[in-house]
């Protein structure tokens, strides 16, 4: 279940030379991120280059990682974009193909109204029965899912958690507070505030540096887990040069150049 995941991947997406997905090399890449502390995998995101994939390459990545994976993480796909009717087709497809859960990202470029995102949201959940969680990342997309318009959605039984990246911790605050006792979960959608948004009650982070540092992140997510705060905070503070580099530029430029100085192509 993914309302389990603690630690989220958000997994680059491997190419050729040519230009090509590398299938190969996702199935290779996600089942090593699955010995290596990731809880979940999330394919089609920001970090996997989502909106420069077909739709018929994202289900091919889905049912390569799933295939890779074989149960020992969660596959979370990336299936929304700013058409409603075209992202449930695709939810519906990446169902079909086993994924445990999807990620549904606040609309880029059209600039819906806070009803029209709960309209969105709502009718792609409404059209699968696997669980979903929200994204929000007003810096990618030019618009901020508010804080209220997160808690109606949490409502949804299909909706299960959002990915925050807003950065906005009276905004997160105020989910966190608002949908405390229910089953809803935040996860942070920075690696340098999750040893912040953990420390308000929120239940973890969808990652980029643990593609090549998951170790270390599952690690201070279980130090905050067990109340080890201080530990926690000191594993994070040697951490946070990690965070802070993989984006001097556009991710996921640099996190795709420290793979493949690790030795990952």
């Amino acid at each position: 279940m993914i309302a389990k995941n603690k630690l989220i991947t958000a997994m680059v997406t491997p190419f050729t030379k040519n230009g090509d997905v590398d299938y190969g090399a996702a199935k290779e890449l996600a089942l090593a991120l699955s010995k290596t502390g990731s809880d979940g995998i999330l394919i089609g995101g920001t970090t996997g280059e989502s909106p420069t994939l077909s739709n018929n390459e994202k289900l091919e990545l889905f049912k390569s990682v799933k295939e890779a994976v074989n149960g020992n993480a969660d596959v979370i796909a990336g299936t929304t974009d700013n058409n409603t009717s075209e992202s449930i087709k695709l939810s519906i497809e990446a169902q079909k193909l086993g994924v445990d859960g999807l990620l549904l990202t606040v609309p880029s470029y059209n600039k819906p109204t806070q009803q029209g995102l709960i309209d969105h949201f709502n009718m792609i959940a409404d059209s699968v029965e696997i669980p979903g969680i929200l994204y929000n990342v007003p810096g990618r997309t030019s618009l901020n899912m508010e804080a209220n318009t997160t808690i109606k959605l949490s409502r949804h039984n299909n909706i299960i958690g959002i990915k925050e990246a807003s950065s906005d911790f009276s905004q997160i605050t105020k989910i966190i507070t608002e949908t405390s006792g229910t089953n809803f979960r935040i996860w942070s959608g920075n690696d340098d505030e999750t040893f912040s948004i953990m420390a308000l009650g929120g239940h973890g982070v969808v990652s980029v540096a643990s593609n090549i540092i998951g170790l270390q992140i599952s690690k201070m997510i279980g130090m905050i887990l067990d109340g080890n705060i201080g530990s926690a905070s000191n594993l994070h503070k040697d951490l946070l040069p990690i965070f802070e580099a993989l984006f001097w530029v556009t991710n996921p430029i640099l996190i795709k150049r420290a793979l493949n100085i690790s030795g990952f192509q």
